[in-house]
């Protein structure tokens, strides 16, 4: 497990000095991780996987995906190391968006989160459709009135 992970291999009795934790908002693992909580980071990265494209080739394939949203996507992958943009030198400009070999070293983490979200997709569906289910009934009191 990630968390575990990440509180294995720092001091919790740093926390009193504001040391590294993972659950503290500074600790630099936790500001790494912040970096796959994104809704469209795991899409964009798997889209890259085959090689370079270009943007509106990601945007084609990201359906729902406004431009705005993979702009600023692309713009925190290039920031974070992940991803590369090329301009070459043509008219007009044509530039590509590829995985780092950094960002291609995440990919199996990735992965294993689609597999699970294949795996367990029915289930999650189920759970909310159950949640929303109750969320609907009224409130019962806990004492007879």
């Amino acid at each position: 497990m990630v968390f575990r992970y990440l509180m294995d291999t720092t001091f919790p009795d740093l926390r009193s000095y504001g040391g590294a934790d993972a659950f503290l908002r500074a600790c630099k693992p936790r500001t790494v991780l912040d970096l796959f909580t994104s809704k469209w980071t795991g899409l964009v990265m798997g889209a890259l996987l085959d090689g370079p494209r270009r943007f509106n080739e990601l945007r084609r394939m990201l359906d729902g995906l406004t431009q705005k949203m993979l702009a600023q996507t692309l713009r925190g992958l290039e920031r974070d190391g992940v991803v590369t943009r090329t301009v070459y030198p043509t008219i007009p400009p044509r530039v590509e968006y590829e995985l780092t070999d950094l960002g291609r070293s995440a990919i199996g983490v990735l992965q294993a989160i689609g597999e699970w979200a294949g795996e367990h997709a029915d289930d999650v569906i189920a759970a909310r459709q159950a949640y929303d289910e109750r969320a609907e009934q009224p409130l019962k009191p806990l004492r007879p009135v």
